[in-house]
């Protein structure tokens, strides 16, 4: 059994067959995922995981070259675009409106479904080569 890292069974599972430059979303409780789409909702109640938590353990066993998020992030939640930035520097960012965000998860190979109640906390993290 694992010690440390994801222990989610299904989350550790997508992460591992992902490839170089598939695409996946963490996505707040909201967020609504396309049919067919996989989800890996790890919502407990409303604020369980933050996204931030999240992210956090994701960036830990993942490889990310690229990002995209909501241009709406800029105005209505600035403290997470800074995160978001501080966290995946050296990354390609690009800035879309919401609308064709929410239009783009339906290329995603999986989502996964947080319990983050603030503005636009979803981002689509295209993965990338570990050396």
């Amino acid at each position: 059994m694992k010690k440390q890292g994801i222990l989610n069974a299904q989350l550790s599972g997508y992460i591992a067959a992902l490839g170089h430059k598939d695409t996946f979303l963490v996505g707040d409780a909201g967020m609504p995922i396309p049919k067919g789409i996989p989800i890996v909702d790890l919502a407990l109640t409303a604020g369980v995981p933050t996204f931030i938590q999240a992210m956090d353990a994701v960036l830990e066993e993942t490889c990310v070259e690229g990002y995209t998020i909501a241009e709406e992030i800029v105005e209505n939640n600035p403290a997470l675009l800074g995160y978001i930035r501080e966290k995946l520097q050296g990354c390609e960012e690009e800035m879309i409106s919401h609308v064709d965000l929410k239009e783009r998860t339906k290329d995603v190979r999986f989502a996964i479904r947080t319990g983050e109640f603030t503005p636009y906390p979803n981002i689509i993290l295209r993965a990338g080569v570990a050396f």
